[in-house]
């Protein structure tokens, strides 16, 4: 299993409305790195909802549930989409201030690349971000 960070605008598709849904199209990624991190992903893989624009904070956990496969919104036909489903809320939001004040956080791409949409955690990060989080 691998872990990811996904980013979105709350106005634009916000934690409530992943939670409403249940289950959705990651869809709408125009960016190559954040569509061959997409392409990468598997079915099983966990992600961090990350809220960005004003809050910069993580909500909640996501499941990769559908294979990467051409995003019907997209007339170029260069990019594609997943299926992430809704795993579980975080008991406390992690806020990008409290992510780049860990010193053993500052490699992940959230903190080097601040516009990327679609990242990889490592294990070794993603165990810490939970357990602040109170996921764990």
């Amino acid at each position: 299993m691998a872990y990811w960070l996904v980013k979105t605008e709350p106005n634009t598709w916000s934690w409530e409305d992943q939670v409403k849904n249940g289950t959705t199209p990651w869809d709408g990624v125009r960016n190559y790195q954040a569509r061959n991190n997409l392409k990468a992903m598997k079915i099983g893989d966990l992600a961090l909802f990350y809220h960005s624009g004003a809050e910069r904070q993580v909500m909640g956990v996501i499941e990769v549930c559908g294979p990467y496969v051409p995003d019907p919104s997209d007339p170029t036909h260069q990019f594609g989409m997943v299926q992430m489903k809704t795993v579980r809320p975080l008991v406390r939001p992690v806020t990008l201030a409290q992510i780049k004040e860990d010193p053993r956080l500052q490699d992940l791409a959230l903190v080097r690349q601040s516009r990327l949409s679609v990242m990889p955690i490592d294990a070794e990060a993603w165990g810490i971000l939970t357990e602040e989080s109170g996921v764990r």
